[in-house]
């Protein structure tokens, strides 16, 4: 899933129309459905609170789908599989940095982009290393992902087969986004792939244990009836929907405090290295997206050059840090809406232009005047006395 802003990256990136051919349906900016919140932890038929509305709507992509536009656009030489990083060796700030790799081969870079996940291993050894280097014990905080005190049970339903389990009446689904909420819970649903799957995602929610550490692994099959009894009594169509997925996959979801800072030296963080967060936004891809536009944008303007690549490192940090981290932390805060355990609780009339405006920064600027004022503070620094 990506909003607008997201979508003019790609625009920009002359992918616009590979990607609508494989989007739920072509974006064309019109006025569409972002979710249409229902309250739905009742046995009898549940009611609409909101229904939130935006251009473009939410953009909606089977993921695989979504990276083979990418992969079909990379020139041949760039990419290298089969590679795992076990750990680099930095040297000045100056110097190219030396990276080991678990199938015993190294190379050599001028830069490093951590764009390796949730669980990155540059952090993890970027933060070790200054932790101990600058005495500062906190820095060891900021490398092992924690338990939002989330559960998510995903599955994917063919639309045939929901079809057929709703009779004759068509499952709103099909058709829009939906968020089904309830006391410590909801449930997401809306569909992919031309709107022939529809994709799942039900939360189940302990704010308490928010920050917490989770035993046991993040990610394991189970049981359709561990699945069903969790939302017992909730609404019909909720039901219905949820007894069509036969193999549900449970997910501990857990995401980053957020970082001080993405660059040290020739090492930058984007992506999930950099912010992984909670999926309530529908935003994670999306500000990965966005973190490497605004880098490229810097690091391939004519002026940038090994010996002054600081200048382009230090302008994407002053940029993206302070809006993904926003986007990070609404997105923690979004879940906690979505199941009435923010301070709000069920007060619609309040809930609903929080929910409206957690989305502000989705149109507050766009792409390209992130990167002309990027542009701006490189130059500064460049020419800093």
């Amino acid at each position: 899933m990506i909003w607008s802003k997201t979508w003019k990256v790609l625009e920009l990136l002359g992918l616009a129309n590979e990607f609508a051919e494989v989007a739920h349906a072509p974006p064309d900016g019109s006025l569409g459905v972002a979710f249409d919140f229902r309250r739905s932890d009742n046995p009898e038929e549940g009611f609409r609170f909101h229904l939130a509305e935006m251009p473009y709507g939410c953009i909606r992509f089977h993921r695989a789908h979504f990276l083979d536009v990418f992969v079909e656009h990379i020139p041949e030489g760039v990419a290298h599989f089969g590679k795992r990083l076990t750990s680099f060796t930095r040297g000045s700030s100056q110097e190219p940095l030396t990276l080991q790799f678990a199938d015993g081969s190294n190379a050599s870079c001028d830069l490093l982009v951590g764009c390796d996940g949730i669980k990155s291993l540059v952090r993890a050894q970027l933060f070790k290393e200054l932790a101990i280097q600058e005495s500062r014990s906190d820095f060891l905080g900021f490398i092992e992902p924690v338990w939002s005190g989330t559960i998510a049970y995903r599955g994917l339903i063919p639309v045939h087969r929901l079809s057929e389990h709703n009779g004759d009446e068509k499952h709103r689904t099909i058709d829009s986004p939906m968020m089904y909420c309830g006391n410590s819970k909801h449930v997401v649903s809306y569909s992919i792939s031309k709107g022939d799957i529809v994709n799942v995602v039900a939360f189940s929610s302990q704010p308490d244990k928010d920050g917490t550490h989770y035993d046991g692994p993040w990610v394991t099959d189970c049981t359709q009836e561990e699945f069903l009894q969790c939302y017992a009594g909730w609404e019909p169509e909720v039901e219905t929907m949820l007894k069509c997925i036969e193999k549900p996959s449970r997910w501990a979801i857990h995401h980053l405090e957020p970082l001080p800072f993405y660059v040290k030296d020739n090492i930058a963080l984007i992506g999930d290295a950099a912010h992984a967060m909670t999926p309530h936004l529908g935003a994670g891809a999306g500000q990965a997206i966005e973190d490497a536009f605004l880098l490229a944008s810097l690091l391939g303007h004519p002026s940038v050059q090994r010996l002054n690549m600081s200048s382009a490192l230090k302008a994407y940090e002053n940029i993206r840090l302070p809006l993904a981290t926003r986007v990070q932390l609404g997105s923690s805060e979004a879940g906690r809406k979505y199941e009435f355990d923010s301070k709000l609780g069920a007060n619609y009339a309040k809930l609903i232009p929080e929910i409206d405006g957690q989305w502000d920064w989705v149109w507050e600027t766009s792409p390209e005047e992130d990167v002309e004022q990027a542009l701006a503070l490189m130059s500064q620094y460049q020419h800093a006395p």
